[in-house]
């Protein structure tokens, strides 16, 4: 039987940390939770980190100490009305500087894998004649994907520097029991009957469920192909936005209300109504090829999309009574 690790999860109380540290667990691996804030009402551990805000200064000595591996998860998100005075300076500050710090402290206490998530937007918001692949120069648009790219390339120059292996990941958007944002609007209007707009759109889509997700970060941690690797993943079963819908109304149980309307209106629309991110999520297409972690790791998503979504469509019913 393998020795059990101990790893470092930062991020570990957000969507896909929840879901990861429990299957490290129950996988047999000690899992050191970094979090923001002390979680109220839940007894002192010493598995448990509070580190406070991620950055340049952040100490993470206590944090690493005898960890064999880190996860980090942790960042500074795209947000609809972002405040700060530069957002990219904010970006650089928390995915960037912060990463590379964590990075070297994990490497000065002996980590021997450091597995980054990253994001396709580093490869870019939209593809049309192909699916992005690794070796696709990257050509993020928005602050986010481009702290993301840079703190890439930093810990490419941590790896070589400290001989600590580095994989990194770069997900589309992760959805499962627990999601928000987006994709959750989407099951509610699904589920209340609400009609659509977007028979129309001729789409394809990569979307990956956060079991699948958890599987492939376990992949990077632990297999000796994925040291020093950039993987895309996925479901592996793109989809267009209509056939999405249809596949989420079958999950819940409902019938999909899909009503035709040009994709060149409803982008106009999205202009007009202040919304073109969200209406071009819909529109356009963003696909993912996934041959090189099938290739290298032998990794195939344990979830069908199907399952996935009657997992989610199960949670999202739960919650609801």
């Amino acid at each position: 039987m393998a020795e059990a690790k101990r790893i470092l999860v930062t991020g570990a109380s957000g969507f896909v940390g929840r879901h990861l540290c429990s299957v490290l667990r129950r996988r047999g691996d000690v899992v050191r939770e970094a979090l923001r804030a002390a979680p109220g009402n839940e007894p002192a551990s010493p598995d448990r980190v509070v580190i406070g805000d991620l950055g340049p200064e952040t100490d993470w000595s206590a944090a690493v100490q005898n960890v064999s591996a880190v996860v980090h998860l942790a960042a500074r998100v795209h947000v609809m009305d972002d405040r700060a005075a530069d957002p990219l300076e904010a970006f650089r500050r928390v995915n960037v500087r912060g990463t590379e710090t964590l990075a070297r402290a994990a490497a000065r206490a002996g980590a021997t894998r450091f597995v980054f998530v990253s994001s396709v937007k580093v490869n870019g918001e939209a593809t049309s004649d192909r699916p992005y692949s690794e070796s696709d120069t990257p050509a993020p648009v928005d602050a986010y994907g481009q702290s993301k790219w840079e703190a890439e390339q930093r810990l490419a120059r941590v790896a070589a520097e400290t001989g600590m292996p580095v994989t990194i990941l770069r997900p589309p958007l992760v959805y499962g029991p627990e999601v928000k944002a987006n994709f959750l609007q989407l099951l509610r209007a699904i589920d209340r009957g609400i009609p659509l707009p977007l028979a129309s759109i001729h789409n394809r889509r990569s979307l990956i469920h956060v079991g699948n997700f958890v599987d492939a970060i376990h992949a990077a941690l632990t297999h000796p192909a994925a040291a020093n690797r950039t993987y895309l993943v996925s479901d592996g079963d793109d989809v267009s936005t209509p056939e999405l819908v249809r596949r989420i109304a079958e999950a819940l149980g409902r019938s999909p209300r899909l009503l035709p309307c040009p994709p060149a209106l409803l982008r106009a629309l999205g202009v007009l109504a202040g919304r073109s991110d969200q209406v071009a999520r819909l529109t356009d297409s963003l696909e993912l090829n996934i041959d090189r972690i099938r290739s290298e790791l032998g990794w195939r998503p344990p979830f069908s999309m199907r399952d996935g979504l009657a997992e989610t469509a199960r949670w999202y019913r739960a919650q609801r009574l």
